[in-house]
């Protein structure tokens, strides 16, 4: 017997036709309303750096050593291959730096003689000069300034803009420097001004400007016209610009935070090759202040004024490591600016300096040293044997003290002692 089914009416069986997707509850906080995809295969498989092919410098072949012999001592050759065996290519591929700037030459050279197929081009000028005996050097800076003067003479008379002109004579830059430097507009919207004559409209940009070399400054500006608004943003972010610490001209000096009403921005160094992992506005800014390894956070608001100037306020606000020490009275040595030599690659054959080694407890030390750097290490030295010295007066003055104390003991017992007898 069949039993009859409770009355229904028609939205409820509407609701129970229909079916719902599943839908997971995600703990992760979404970015976009389209739907999660699935994870998808990379095309590429994962390679490790350590599984990649470590780069091998070549040894010194028979000729350069016979060429580095007529210079240096037996003695001298042992020590410089000595610490070519020392230095790892690991070491030189890791830590070593190639000079990116646009100045670099395309060979090595220690630059103490004049190669004049290397350095520049031989013309028929500097061959009759070196004839009539004035010399090359001398023909080719007479050839050099006869072709400027040539080139003054063809250029034609250019309007120079009178806002270039007054920002060249505030900021001291030449209007060549000023077109050089990196500028980008971040931020531009409406705005509105409520006065009695009505709602006046205008334009607002936030721009910034660097040279892409550890200068870089941030700039407002706002007008009823695009173009007067853009450039008077372009003009406060060029007089704004400031110098930002680099450590290796690359990234900063630790971690540093910078906060701007309620937008608080956190940077991090990295190592080299990590790049710029930051949102897009950091990322400009990071780009034109020539920093090329950072990690950012904003955890706060995004409003993009506030973390434009909270991300300025950072760079300019970090604390080095020798305003620290000399805080704390110490002296700090960074080791890899030692141990490679400052700013000169690593690799260079010794002609450029002295191979020195230091002998620190059971290891030794090897690098090429310059003449600063040995006049340096001389101080140093020095100072090192005038802290022994007194360190050595301190034990033996303190020694003759507890001899005399010891002393002075023993008369006290002594006399006690006699003085016990006699009574």
């Amino acid at each position: 017997m069949s039993t009859p089914k409770p009355y229904q009416c028609l939205s409820c069986r509407l609701k129970q036709s229909i079916i719902w997707p599943s839908t997971k509850s995600s703990t992760r906080r979404q970015f976009h309303a389209s739907t999660p995809s699935k994870a998808h295969k990379r095309g590429y498989p994962s390679i490790k750096a350590s599984d990649l092919e470590q780069p091998q410098f070549r040894a010194y072949t028979p000729h350069e050593k016979k060429l580095l012999a007529l210079k240096y001592t037996p003695e001298q050759m042992k020590v410089i291959e000595a610490g070519e065996r020392a230095v790892s290519a690991e070491d030189l591929a890791r830590q070593g730096r190639m000079r990116t700037d646009p100045m670099r030459i395309k060979y090595l050279d220690d630059f103490a003689t004049m190669r004049p197929m290397l350095d520049r081009a031989v013309t028929e000028q500097d061959l009759q000069a070196a004839e009539e005996g004035e010399g090359l050097v001398e023909g080719a800076n007479r050839s050099a300034r006869d072709s400027k003067k040539k080139d003054n003479q063809q250029q034609p008379t250019e309007e120079i803009d009178p806002h270039m002109l007054r920002l060249s004579q505030q900021t001291g830059m030449t209007i060549q420097e000023i077109k050089r430097i990196r500028v980008k507009n971040l931020v531009m919207h409406r705005v509105v001004n409520q006065t009695r004559m009505g709602k006046i409209q205008s334009l607002y940009y936030l721009t910034i400007a660097g040279n892409q070399d550890g200068m870089v400054g941030i700039g407002e500006g706002k007008a009823a016209e695009d173009e007067d608004g853009r450039r008077q943003a372009m003009m406060n972010a060029i007089r704004n610009m400031k110098p930002i610490p680099r450590y290796e001209e690359r990234t900063i000096y630790g971690s540093v935070e910078g906060k701007v009403g309620a937008a608080v921005v956190q940077l991090s160094s990295r190592p080299p090759g990590f790049g710029n992992r930051c949102q897009h506005l950091i990322f400009e800014l990071a780009r034109a202040a020539g920093i090329s390894d950072l990690a950012a956070r904003t955890p706060r608001s995004r409003n993009k004024m506030n973390v434009v100037k909270a991300a300025f306020k950072a760079l300019t606000a970090q604390r080095l490591p020798e305003d620290v020490a000399r805080g704390r009275g110490r002296k700090m040595v960074d080791a890899r600016s030692v141990y490679y030599g400052g700013q000169a690659m690593p690799y260079l054959r010794p002609a450029l300096g002295v191979l020195a080694t230091v002998e620190v407890g059971k290891f030794v030390l090897l690098w090429h040293m310059t003449g600063l750097q040995e006049k340096q290490i001389a101080i140093n030295a020095k100072q090192i044997a005038i802290n022994k010295a007194e360190t050595e007066n301190l034990l033996e003055l303190q020694k003759r003290q507890n001899q005399d104390i010891i002393a002075r003991q023993d008369r006290t017992y002594r006399q006690r002692e006699r003085h016990h007898r006699e009574s």
